[in-house]
């Protein structure tokens, strides 16, 4: 959080509301596929036997395990799922063998059940300067979900510890927060949601390049699938607030989904099913249908239900590659200072797509 006095705001309010309002699907696909024919393409299954021989996969099995009952303790859930009712994945993305009698600390232990190496455009919704804190949540209604990312060096095949990791993503009725800008979510404008903060969050990785995050799972917007923004910083500066500096290189910005038979679970429920906007499905998605073009790379996260209830929440996991050695400045739409969110007025809508 930079602590200036807040400016006039410029207004850069008309291209992001083209950004999503009108946005250009193939644009972003154009965009995407030029990136990826400069770049490194590869899933982690080359670092599998690395990472076990370091006993990564066994910590990972544990610790999954133990967010899973934690979580579940945290609900007073008194009681496992049942043996048949536990997450068997079937997005086909991937194929898994896991069956209905699958005990849950096995679903932890392929470690290449779902790995991926994403990279696209970072939205025209990106905040910079946000809070380093574990539950992003806030007051937010919808399902509980508890996620844990885990993030390896593709080169090198080693986790990376000391490495922040920010997420954000909608709220329930797929409006985000810290922008306000016409098109995001109902389509009017609410200059008091500059300055909220749900839905957005940084973590710096353990050991194991680890980071866990507390929140609900996202609502849908027109025009995209259900979907979590990743970007993974370098040379970060952590303020004494709490807060992340912007000026650091990011060498990840990536986008991970959830299955949909679970996004139909959830929007199901209140207050998901109020959203009038149009559901985009993951098969219609292209841009997810982007990072699926290369084999065994699987940009869904893995998940497993609490409670016999979708509304007991879900803890839902992910491993995915970063090629360090790539650079790229990000371009914040907004500041969060003192004094509340600032438009940034240098902001360049080149790449920013929801």
């Amino acid at each position: 959080m930079r602590f200036f006095q807040a400016i006039a705001p410029v207004a850069v309010l008309a291209n992001v509301a083209i950004a999503h309002g009108n946005h250009d699907i193939q644009q972003e696909v154009k965009q995407r596929r030029d990136f990826l024919t400069t770049q490194r393409r590869t899933n982690l299954a080359h670092c599998a036997d690395k990472l076990k021989a370091r006993g990564v996969d066994k910590r990972n099995v544990a610790r999954r395990a133990a967010g899973v009952e934690q979580a579940r303790a945290k609900k007073n859930l008194k009681t496992k799922r049942t043996e048949d009712s536990v997450l068997a994945t079937d997005h086909n993305k991937t194929s898994l063998g896991y069956t209905e009698n699958t005990e849950v600390a096995a679903l932890f232990a392929d470690y290449n059940s779902c790995l991926l190496t994403p990279q696209v455009t970072q939205g025209p919704y990106y905040v910079a300067d946000e809070y380093v804190r574990r539950n992003i949540g806030e007051d937010l209604e919808g399902v509980p979900i508890v996620m844990d990312f885990q993030v390896v060096d593709i080169n090198t095949c080693e986790p990376m510890p000391n490495t922040y990791l920010e997420i954000w993503h909608a709220n329930s009725t797929g409006v985000y927060s810290g922008v306000d800008v016409e098109g995001n979510g109902s389509g009017e404008s609410d200059p008091g949601n500059l300055d909220k903060t749900w839905g957005r969050g940084i973590q710096e990785t353990n050991a194991d390049g680890v980071a866990q995050f507390e929140s609900i799972v996202p609502g849908h917007y027109t025009g995209r699938a259900i979907h979590i923004h990743t970007v993974v910083h370098k040379n970060a500066t952590l303020y004494s607030n709490s807060t992340l500096g912007a000026e650091s290189v990011t060498s990840h910005i990536g986008q991970v989904f959830l299955d949909q038979d679970l996004i139909s679970l959830v929007e199901a429920t209140y207050p998901y099913n109020t959203n009038e906007q149009d559901l985009t499905l993951n098969a219609d998605d292209t841009i997810l249908a982007t990072e699926t073009e290369t084999d065994g790379v699987d940009p869904f996260m893995e998940y497993v239900m609490l409670g016999d209830s979708i509304e007991d929440g879900v803890f839902a996991w992910v491993s995915f590659g970063v090629n360090a050695t790539y650079t790229k400045v990000m371009d914040p739409v907004v500041y969060l200072t003192a004094d509340g969110g600032v438009d940034n007025p240098n902001w360049d809508d080149a790449d920013g797509r929801p």
